[in-house]
């Protein structure tokens, strides 16, 4: 019988290793290939879980031409698995373009549930949870005020994702053009050793940091604008 190739997305910790789950060493494990953002990073992990397989680089400045050579692998009957360094494949990471050309070709794509860093962060921020707006990266130059005004006027709780060294640039942004007293919520390190979580207004928080200089990954999660 020939054998039905698939492409899986496979989430990773974030931080905390002990976040990985089941299915997804089991899906590593049977995996033809692996799929990583950087296998360096990769390579950390699948040795952690005693995980021998052939890492192939898979990122934003290669994907688009290697996209059509893994779908011909997965059309031959070979079982892909994709992941990042951290998090949930294709959220702010590669995989989008991969998945769009395997549900072009008909291929079987599986994305098994597990870590990701907007969810806990939008849960332990305080802030209403009921319905909300993921941003991830807001554009770094060109189109970054017109989403801010944008932004400005979303009810909506809006979960952002930022770089620690541009983290009060762009809550001293939020505060130009939401109103330094919006209600915030600023994760850092979520699930690692030195997990921390500000919350205040944005002016608050932008004197914060300004002060307390950040390091790690972060997420921002901002109030919505309240409903006239």
């Amino acid at each position: 019988m020939d054998k039905t190739g698939k492409l899986i997305l496979v989430p990773t910790p974030i931080g905390n290793l002990q976040d990985i789950t089941l299915r997804a060493i089991e899906a590593l494990k049977n995996a033809d290939m692996i799929l990583a953002e950087d296998t360096r990073v990769s390579l950390k992990l699948l040795q952690h879980l005693e995980i021998e397989k052939r890492l192939v680089s898979h990122h934003k400045f290669n994907e688009h031409k290697t996209v059509n050579t893994i779908v011909q692998q997965i059309e031959m009957g070979s079982l892909v698995a994709l992941i990042s360094d951290a998090g949930t494949p294709a959220i702010s990471d590669p995989g989008f373009l991969l998945v769009r050309a395997c549900v072009e070709n008909n291929i079987e794509v599986e994305c098994l549930p597990g870590p990701t860093a907007l969810i806990p962060a939008l849960a332990v921020s305080g802030l209403p949870t009921e319905k909300f707006v993921f941003e991830g990266f807001l554009p770094q130059k060109k189109g970054r005020q017109t989403r801010l005004k944008f932004l400005a006027e979303e009810e909506r709780t809006i979960i952002l994702y930022e770089s620690p060294f541009r983290l009060v640039k762009a809550l001293n942004q939020l505060a130009t053009f939401f109103g330094e007293d919006r209600q915030t919520c600023v994760c850092r390190e979520l699930s690692k050793l030195f997990e921390e979580v500000k919350r205040g207004t944005l002016k608050e928080l932008e004197d914060y940091y300004t002060q307390h200089p950040p390091k790690g990954e972060i997420v921002i999660v901002v109030g919505g604008k309240k409903a006239k």
